[in-house]
Parts: structure tokens; sequence; C-alpha cells
């Protein structure tokens, strides 16, 4: 008697980037309550804070897919400028039932994608110029594969949420360091009481900062490796991706630093970093180790054979 096939555990739903996400938004989220407390204690006026990094945030949140294709250069394009790379995701999304994403080129001799947008249906896919001319058209499609993940996943989304309490904890420590006291009374008591509540104040501040920019990076890091496996599911091919990423890995070492340096803003968002962060550690990192990303790769490939 034939047993039916095991279906890959890859091949599954993804349910660990979700689990993480609640799990991130959980510990930031109880950050967050301890922070405000301690504003509360010491007197500060945490709403007016709240309010304005909430409309920073917002700000962003309107304009960032602008703001991310005007900083790389990056131009979208008609199907008569690029026919193919229209196919490619044409193909892509009629096989997955996604809407299909405006597309733009960045004129750069450095391989590289990225996409940005609020929603799937708002969204952008980049690429440059030089990673078209060295992949073949199954290694460019791994690659739109993995962008087109991120925006289905709603990776953009859900990292703009996240950064908040960064951003309201940033904006506080500036506030300690710059704000000639915050408004405490001018007596001798109450500027040593307001010299401690504001010292206070920026250990909190510091402590709710670098608690959400870890969280953040590991979040970063987890849906790289969502991002590859959503795209061997895409395409059934995760050789494919892993060639790309080897090429584009690759090639990046040979570009001189100062010219990585120029575009290294987008590290969050590249499918490889321009520069990375392994000389500091990767837990630092926006993006897990090449390596290991090929590795799973290769692990799925294999597990269709």
């Amino acid at each position: 008697m034939s047993s039916v096939p095991k279906t890959p555990s890859w091949q599954k739903r993804d349910a660990g980037l979700t689990a993480r996400m609640i799990l991130s938004f959980f510990i930031l989220g109880l950050l967050y309550l301890i922070f405000l407390s301690i504003l509360a204690y010491v007197g500060l006026g945490a709403i007016p804070i709240a309010i304005i990094a909430s409309i920073m945030i917002i700000t962003q949140w309107y304009f960032s897919d602008k703001i991310v294709l005007w900083s790389s250069g990056a131009k979208v394009v008609t199907r008569d400028q690029f026919p193919k790379l229209h196919d490619i995701v044409e193909r892509i999304v009629a096989r997955n039932g996604l809407p299909k994403p405006r597309i733009a080129v960045m004129n750069a001799n450095m391989p590289n994608a990225f996409a940005t947008g609020k929603t799937p249906k708002s969204s952008v896919v980049a690429v440059t110029t030089n990673l078209m001319d060295i992949l073949d058209t199954e290694e460019l499609e791994g690659v739109i594969a993995h962008e087109l993940t991120h925006i289905r996943n709603r990776d953009v989304l859900v990292l703009t949420l996240a950064s908040l309490f960064s951003t309201i904890a940033w904006y506080v420590m500036q506030s300690g360091f710059y704000g000639g006291g915050m408004g405490y009374g001018y007596g001798r008591d109450d500027r040593n009481n307001g010299v401690g509540a504001m010292i206070l104040i920026i250990i909190a501040a510091l402590l709710t900062w670098i608690v959400s920019f870890l969280i953040i990076r590991a979040i970063s890091r987890y849906r790289e490796f969502a991002a590859d496996r959503g795209s061997a599911q895409m395409t059934g091919k995760p050789v494919k991706l892993a060639n790309a990423l080897m090429k584009i890995s690759g090639t990046m070492r040979q570009i001189p630093t100062k010219d990585l340096r120029q575009v290294e803003g987008l590290n969050a968002f590249f499918i490889i970093p321009a520069l990375s962060g392994s000389m500091i550690g990767n837990i630092f990192s926006t993006h897990p180790p090449v390596e290991k990303r090929i590795q799973k790769l290769m692990e799925m490939e294999a597990s269709m054979s």
C-alpha cells in the first residue's frame, strides 16, 4: 500500500512570520507602556510627544514609496520601455493571484532589487539595470518573486508600525539632551528634580530605543527568510533564487565601497544589503548571512527531488 508523500514544511503556510510579529508587538507594547508610565511619573507631557511622533510616522507612511523611489533614483517604467521585465512580473502575479505592481528601474552598476509601497495595489517593484544584465530569466523571476512576497506579506506596513515605538523613544532622547531641562521649574529644588527626571527619561528612552532597534532588526532578518521561501513557492525553483543571490553577492564584492555607501540607506529594502554589517555582528544586520539563505534554498530544492 503506497503512502502519500508528505508536503515539505517550507511549502506550507508560513506561520512563523506572523508569530514573530505578534510577539514583537507584545514586547514593544509592554515596553512602551512602561516607558509612558515613567514619563507620567516624572510629569512630562507624554501626549504631545506621542502626537508629534505619530505625525512623523503618518507623514512617512503616506510618502514612503515616493521617498524610497526618489532617494534610489529609480523610475517607474512602461511595458514599451522594458517589455521583458513586465512579462516576468505578469507571469508571476497571474500564477499566484496577485495584483500587478508598478515596475521601476534603477540605473546603477550594482545588482539589486527592492519593493516598496503601502498596500499590494499601490506597491512598486524595482530592479537595477545591472541586475538584469547579470541574471538569466529564471534567476530574475526568483528575485522578483522574492520582492512580491514582501508585498504580499505587507512587510512595509509591519515595520512602519513597529518603528513607531523606536521613533518616539528617539525623539524623547533628543528632547532630553537638547531640551534645556524639559520645562521644569527654575528653583534649586525644581532644577535638581528636573535634572533627575531628565536623566530617568533619557535612560528609559535609551532602553526603549535599543530594544525596539534589536526587535525591528530581528523582524527584518526573518522577513528575508520568509521572502526567500515565498519566492520558492511562487516559482517552484528555489535553486534559481540561490544562484541569483550568489551572483548578486559576488558582484557586490567587486564594487568600490564608496559607490556602495551612496545607497547604503536603502539596505533594509534591498534583497542583499549594499554594505554588510557582519563586522559588527549579525545581530545589527538588516539581513541574514547570504550563505544561510542559500543553504535553506538548496534544502528546499533537495526536498523537491
